[in-house]
């Protein structure tokens, strides 16, 4: 009895601990592309972000100033090489060296340099050249960073579309694409040996764009919805951004990689659009992106990863007027205006968590000429990528057809909004604390009678 109220306080410490977690939004990333010429200065972002839960960003390139400008505020920084470097840093270790030397060693540690990216979506650039090299080139970079003595501070990996995947329906049936073969096993084999992520983009707003029934949008936007059966696992999946995640863990899983982490590099919703495309609109965007933040914010995970969240990088900071030509939607995903104002508010600042609901499903064109913005961005922030659009929508796109269900995951509806979804979760961690104290005093009271 006398280890008692030792007991008590290392509970209640754990306790404390483990809403601490649940509070913090440390898997909530951003992407800045810089293919515009309106862009705020970098002292301006960086003082922007540091108003808002964002830690993480992902920037295509290595600009000295954006990194400069982030020092100091422990914001995690992702950086990347173009894919034109890559056959340099495959054939040449001292253009790694160099490549190091120049973006990473002048600025490190101050600037909190996580990860970087070689390469953008090359395994679905048909370049054959570009994927051969990959893979050397990445343990180049990797060697580079060993021979600096930052091999387990910084970690090297590359950024995947959905259309490395030859299966993802059902999610339990994510397989890769086979003809990528020994390329792919090398991948995640370096990515296993050097503990670095499987970086995805899945775009629901795709899947949506091949399947536009009402039932789809809702699907996609995390909004009450039927659900749909993995009739492998009997899992009922709620919404189309764990069904893709899950598709690719068990992807990894068929290879024999299921612990390498997975890593969201990129996803969004346009908030505008041409008149002739369905889906684009300020609700929609705002329903997603809001919707998906409270995901991430519950600690749910996946039914294939319960219990923790993927670091996930939302696309984007803002929108990019220099853009190659395209669809509307490709320039309009920017969550924060030039002005370094918002968009639309899906609860990101720290003085302000708790927003009015997501909006409904709005999958008419109109519902686009509401916004009043001017700005402009796209599905693929870096002039050196080629996001496919074909190629991330086969996942979630069938329906239901068995009764028999375990559904585990949340379902965050127009009737209950991202930012109220949060504040439940908050209330509920108080409830649980303060209920969890005064069982302690109650311990400690009946401990003392004893004594």
């Amino acid at each position: 009895m006398v280890v008692l109220p030792y007991t008590v306080a290392f509970l209640l410490l754990s306790f404390l601990q483990t809403v601490k977690i649940a509070n913090s939004q440390s898997f909530i990333g951003i992407n800045y592309g810089q293919v515009a010429d309106n862009l705020p200065p970098p002292s301006s972002t960086a003082k922007l972000l540091q108003s808002t839960s964002i830690q993480m960003v992902r920037l295509y390139g290595s600009d000295p100033a954006i990194i400069k400008a982030l020092a100091n505020t422990g914001i995690g920084i992702v950086i990347g090489t173009a894919n034109g470097d890559i056959p340099g840093l495959a054939s040449d270790p001292n253009f790694a060296k160099s490549w190091i030397n120049t973006n990473v060693l002048p600025f490190y540690p101050a600037s909190n340099i996580i990860l970087i990216t070689v390469g953008n979506e090359v395994m679905t650039s048909n370049d054959q050249n570009l994927m051969n090299k990959l893979l050397p080139a990445m343990q180049n970079v990797q060697n580079a960073l060993n021979d600096a003595s930052l091999g387990g501070k910084i970690k090297v990996s590359t950024v995947h579309s959905m259309g490395v995947l030859k299966q993802s329906e059902p999610p339990s049936s994510g397989s890769f694409d086979p003809s990528y073969g020994d390329l792919m096993k090398g991948l995640l084999e370096f990515n296993s040996a050097n503990g670095s992520p499987f970086a995805i983009n899945p775009y629901p707003y795709f899947a949506y764009r091949s399947d536009t029934r009402p039932e789809t949008l809702a699907f996609c936007l995390f909004q009450p919805n039927a659900g749909r059966m993995d009739g492998n696992t009997k899992i009922k999946y709620m919404n189309m951004f764990d069904a893709q995640v899950d598709a690719v863990y068990s992807a990894l899983n068929s290879m024999g990689f299921k612990n390498v982490e997975i890593v969201v590099a990129e996803t969004g919703w346009p908030y505008k659009g041409d008149d002739n495309e369905v889906g684009p609109s300020i609700e929609n965007a705002k329903a997603y992106n809001g919707n998906l933040i409270a995901h991430l914010r519950s600690l749910v995970g996946t039914p294939l990863m319960p219990g923790e969240s993927v670091d996930t990088y939302l696309f984007a900071f803002y929108d990019e007027d220099l853009i190659k030509p395209g669809p509307g939607s490709e320039r309009s995903s920017g969550l924060f205006k030039t002005g370094v104002t918002m968009v639309y508010d899906v609860g990101l600042s720290t003085s302000s968590q708790i927003q009015a609901p997501a909006a409904a499903p709005q999958p008419s064109p109109a519902a686009a000429t509401t916004t009043t913005t001017t700005t402009t961005t796209t599905i693929t922030s870096n002039s050196n990528s080629s996001t496919s659009t074909s190629t991330s929508t086969s996942t979630g796109t069938g329906t239901s057809t068995s009764t028999s269900t375990n559904t585990v995951n949340i379902s965050i509806g127009s009737s209950s909004g991202s930012g109220s979804k949060v504040y439940l979760i908050r209330i509920f961690n108080l409830g649980l604390l303060y209920g969890f104290m005064g069982l302690s005093l109650i311990c400690l009271f009946f401990y003392d009678l004893q004594i």
